[in-house]
């Protein structure tokens, strides 16, 4: 008989949580050991934690000399390029310039960072610095400082690998949730589709809508799980790469997508945007919708959304 097998996973400093269907307990403890452990590769190939992953090498050679890396890591940042020039340069891996010096987000701080220190930062941000080369599989950041990081992109990758790992290992139906960001395939244990609550920006434990899904990745970006209030105003942890300074204005997104690396990467971008223009972007885009709700509760999706 079929069941639902699922184990919650501290994983890329995340609350991750991997479900399987089948029928014997045994194997799907293995499919997902397995599934972690692809999980942790993943994160030792793009962490910025660690000194010695390939992420760290290519910024401390910003600036000095292109830094062969693995074909996986190549790509990874060849698609970045290409969903940056997509979004007009509001997704941006090179964002990581300004990220951690001025916006750390715990509830120390009281001040806005100095916005002369923080233009003076953004110079280093720009994807079109970030260049590659396929022949040699290198990577080079054109200015001294620059650093890139797949806080963006990376939860939904490794969702998307750990899904295909458990599909070739002969898995017909999951979900990798990746603190929110998730992806499914096949149908629960009952044949019915995977059900999936919308999160409530003013209440997240409380979803305000249900949709079901099947293979479909859905992620969603909100400024109700991390944020500080300074001087009154919320400030949600998004950063616009193009001014340094957290969005305001939208409550969340939530991108539904069949491709999780793909949702997780346009949820930012999405949120900071401008409704007008994100949803004009989005009805352009095959296979992708969204849900944006702004800071008055009003909610706005994209041509093909059937809310129930």
């Amino acid at each position: 008989m079929l069941r639902e097998f699922k184990r919650p996973q501290k994983l890329m400093g995340n609350a991750f949580e991997i479900t399987v269907v089948s029928d014997n307990e045994k194997a799907a403890n293995q499919h997902i050991d397995d599934a972690i452990q692809e999980i942790r590769r993943i994160e030792k190939l793009l962490t910025t934690f660690n000194e010695e992953s390939q992420t760290c090498l290519i910024n401390r050679n910003a600036g000095i000399q292109p830094v062969k890396v693995d074909l996986e890591v190549f790509d990874l940042i060849d698609r970045s390029i290409r969903i940056s020039s997509i979004t007009d340069g509001y997704f941006d891996i090179s964002y990581g310039g300004i990220d951690k010096s001025f916006w750390n987000f715990d509830r120390e701080m009281k001040h806005l960072p100095d916005p002369a220190l923080v233009k003076e930062h953004l110079k280093l941000v720009n994807y079109k610095n970030i260049f590659l080369d396929r022949e040699n599989q290198t990577v080079f950041l054109k200015e001294k400082g620059m650093r890139i990081g797949f806080g963006g992109i990376g939860k939904g990758y490794a969702a998307e690998m750990a899904k295909r790992l458990l599909q070739e290992k002969g898995v017909s139906s999951g979900i990798v949730n990746a603190s929110g960001d998730l992806t499914t395939w096949g149908n629960q244990a009952n044949g019915k589709p995977w059900i999936i609550g919308i999160a409530d920006p003013d209440n997240a434990k409380q979803p305000f809508s249900y949709m079901n899904i099947t293979d479909m990745a859905v992620a969603t970006s909100g400024n109700y799980e991390k944020f500080v209030i300074i001087d009154g105003k919320k400030y949600s942890h998004t950063i616009n790469p193009k001014t340094g300074m957290p969005v305001s204005g939208i409550k969340s997104v939530t991108i539904f997508c069949p491709n999780a690396e793909i949702a997780d990467a346009m949820a930012t971008p999405v949120s900071i945007m401008g409704t007008d223009v994100a949803l004009h972007l989005i009805n352009q885009i095959n296979h992708l919708e969204c849900i944006i709700i702004d800071d008055q509760d009003n909610m706005y999706s994209s041509q093909n959304i059937n809310l129930k």
